[in-house]
């Protein structure tokens, strides 16, 4: 083969490969775009069915349906980080890709024991990282509205679920990965734990 030809050869491969090479970039922007928008969407639908809800007359005495795995549970907003989602029942992937999840076997908002949430470090619970001793957090779900005051922050391990236990009085706990900004299945995860605040006093 001369040297024209393989040279020749050579470039042709070479436009092959930028061509594959920027048909994948963006067919995974695309992807990352869907999945952006689903979410989007997901969170704009259900907070807007929540609103709905929250203002539906309902005749005295009638009790509440039971949260179901996959429905929504209310919405967790922490104003100072300018934070709000939309929480649903249940922690699979699936669940932490569109929403914050309620772990299942945690308390209710209301009750007493321990309301645990959770969701993904690199999305909805990302302002987490700034998050201080005395922030306010508000749940509001179809039974009332809820307030929390942040009492505690720390780092354990994955398998450290004694801070999902049930707890005297009416106790959140979030949480999510840690660090932060970790490459990869993050080692740790970050809690925090905030106590209800008694009507009245917010």
């Amino acid at each position: 083969m001369s040297a024209v030809a393989v040279r020749e050869w050579r470039r042709l491969i070479l436009t092959w490969g930028q061509g594959a090479f920027f048909a994948c970039a963006a067919l995974s922007l695309g992807y990352c775009g869907l999945v952006l928008a689903d979410v989007w969407n997901f969170q704009r639908q259900q907070d807007r069915g929540l609103e709905l809800q929250l203002h539906e007359e309902r005749p005295a005495g009638v009790r509440l349906p039971p949260v179901v795995t996959g429905g929504i549970m209310g919405r967790l907003e922490i104003p100072r980080l300018n934070l709000s989602v939309i929480v649903i029942e249940g922690d699979d992937q699936r669940t932490l890709r569109r929403a914050a999840g309620h772990v299942p076997g945690t308390s209710l908002p209301g009750q007493p024991g321990n309301v645990g949430i959770t969701g993904h470090r690199d999305t909805f619970f990302r302002p987490l990282r700034n998050i201080q001793r005395n922030d306010l957090i508000t749940l509001t779900t179809l039974g009332g509205e809820y307030h929390y005051r942040v009492v505690s922050t720390s780092v354990v391990s994955p398998d450290n679920v004694a801070v999902l236990e049930p707890t005297g009085g009416e106790i959140l706990t979030l949480v999510t990965c840690h660090p932060f900004y970790y490459v990869g299945p993050a080692p740790n995860r970050f809690i925090v734990r905030a106590a209800r605040v008694p009507e009245g006093s917010t």
